[in-house]
């Protein structure tokens, strides 16, 4: 039996590591550590058009895992991801703004008006 180790990544370690203290304040970033530790597989992946459809106008999402450019973004929408495709980065940038996971917690520790999308 093989024993799963979780991330091998280092960045990733340590952002599921910061994501946990700051989950003792705010239960959002327990939850996105949670999803980010699963494995590669298991990790969502959104499209452009998925935060187009349940994304508000102004609001501040956060997806744990990657977000790629297939579809159109209307709307003024704060996204933040592990990992984001160059062209995605591009057409939300045009519209809203990118951030890490990271700079969203520094930006918002209680996670207030933050939703997972996935």
């Amino acid at each position: 039996m093989v024993k799963r180790t979780g991330p091998t990544d280092l960045n990733l370690k340590n952002l599921i590591n910061e994501l946990n203290k700051a989950g003792k304040n705010a239960k959002i970033w327990k939850r996105v550590a949670e999803d980010l530790a699963k494995p590669t597989r298991q990790r969502r992946i959104v499209n452009l058009e998925r935060i187009e459809r349940f994304a508000k106008d102004n609001e501040t999402v956060v997806v744990p895992g990657k977000v790629l450019a297939n579809g159109e973004l209307t709307k003024k929408v704060t996204v933040a991801a592990w990992t984001f495709s160059e062209a995605a980065k591009r057409k939300i940038n045009a519209k809203g703004k990118t951030l890490t996971i990271r700079q969203l917690v520094k930006e918002n520790p209680k996670g207030s008006k933050v939703r997972i999308l996935g």
